[in-house]
């Protein structure tokens, strides 16, 4: 888990959609930028980090400390993520993120299958 959580970061960085969602399950849903929960699915993040991508632009992605909870089989991940830089796609979307996303295995890969997230004030 923890490595699929730093991949998504250094994807994310690099622009590269099909590494930032290769972590996901293919049921993945996540709350939007607004923060609508179950409105991001597995394409729709794709096509995010392409737009992002297709305009040039860049988003830095700082990690914080990860926690990690058993739920019987599946684990919760709960973390900080900070989104930096030049960024004019979603510059009211840039700063400090609390982040928790839940995990399965997969085959024996962690998948994450939902994420949500709230701005930090």
């Amino acid at each position: 888990m923890r490595q699929g959580i730093a991949s998504i970061a250094i994807a994310a960085e690099a622009n590269v959609a099909s590494d930032v969602v290769a972590p996901l399950s293919d049921d993945f849903v996540g709350n939007d930028v607004d923060g609508n929960a179950g409105e991001l699915d597995h394409r729709a993040l794709a096509n995010m980090v392409r737009l992002i991508a297709l305009r040039g632009e860049h988003i830095g992605v700082a990690i914080g400390p990860i926690a990690i909870e058993h739920r019987g089989e599946r684990m919760v991940a709960t973390f900080t993520v900070t989104l930096s830089s030049g960024s004019h796609l979603f510059p009211d979307q840039l700063g400090v993120y609390q982040i928790e996303s839940a995990w399965r295995n997969e085959d024996g890969k962690w998948r994450c299958y939902t994420a949500s997230w709230k701005h930090s004030v």
